[in-house]
């Protein structure tokens, strides 16, 4: 809602200034402008990404419209790695197999959808699991090994955005492009009449406005509103590294908790008395 709700306000604010000027709606429709710029961004975007971006930029673009990640996903995980660590703390670790080798058909996974839709966030808590039951591990190497994880998962979760936003960068240019163009089309009617060429010169400028709106008002936007969802993810990431780094310490499961809930923003995180009660289930 938010994403549409700021959409509206753009190009609301831009009709509207623009038809207060007197300016007539229709001058903008120009189709030849739209496919250069945008088919050239588009072309650009295959060239210079291997599908694996290209398929997460349209799985990022639906995410967008979602429900996303708000303090119910945070409640979640918490409640998620409370419940394992339970596990482990009354039965041993080798008692998560089933659990962390088949999270699908786990009765502890299915109770948070919000977590196991995140399909990064479930393979990163049973891979590290998986990991800590196979042998002795100290806390420091596990959190050493977690943080270089982190780092090449933060770098491949942004790589749709980063890509969006190259190519929103390049809009600009296509947007002359398809200006220069229009000049060309315009010199071939030089002779003709003056307000055909008006015409022709106005449709040349529209490809200029039209290459930077799609840059500062569409393109760099969507990048940003993934770049943020990413860092919520890593977010959730992070808390969990901690909870798993306190919990190889040997420190009680709510102690381990706390450490990963410190991890959150201040807008998701929670006191630590409403945490002991979302897991307590009070």
């Amino acid at each position: 809602m938010q994403l549409i709700i700021g959409f509206v306000i753009v190009f609301g604010s831009i009709v509207y200034g623009y038809t207060h000027a007197s300016g007539r709606m229709l001058a903008l429709w120009q189709p030849a402008e739209f496919v250069i710029i945008l088919g050239a961004g588009f072309g650009a975007m295959v060239i210079s990404n291997p599908p694996y971006v290209l398929k997460n930029i349209l799985t990022r673009l639906k995410m967008m419209f979602g429900k996303g990640y708000g303090e119910s996903f945070f409640k979640s995980v918490l409640e998620l790695m409370y419940e394992l660590l339970e596990v482990i703390r009354k039965d041993g670790i080798k008692k998560l197999d089933d659990h962390i080798e088949n999270p699908q058909g786990s009765d502890i996974f299915s109770k948070y959808p919000e977590v196991t839709k995140s399909n990064v966030l479930v393979s990163f808590i049973t891979d590290n699991l998986r990991m800590m039951a196979m042998g002795k591990m100290s806390h420091h190497d596990l959190e050493a090994v977690l943080e270089l994880e982190l780092h090449a998962l933060e770098e491949d979760l942004l790589r749709p955005s980063k890509a969006l936003g190259k190519v929103g960068e390049a809009m600009p240019g296509f947007g002359i492009v398809a200006a220069v163009l229009g000049i060309v089309v315009t010199m071939q009617s030089i002779g003709g009449a003056l307000a055909l060429i008006g015409v022709k010169v106005a449709a040349a400028l529209v490809g200029t406005f039209f290459g930077i709106l799609m840059c500062y008002g569409v393109f760099e936007p969507i990048a940003a509103s993934i770049a943020n969802q990413v860092k919520k993810e890593m977010m959730a990431l992070n808390m969990v590294s901690a909870i798993l780094v306190t919990q190889a310490q040997g420190k009680p499961t709510l102690l381990a908790l706390d450490a990963g809930r410190k991890v959150l923003h201040s807008e998701y995180k929670p006191s630590f008395i409403t945490m002991e009660k979302w897991v307590s289930g009070d």
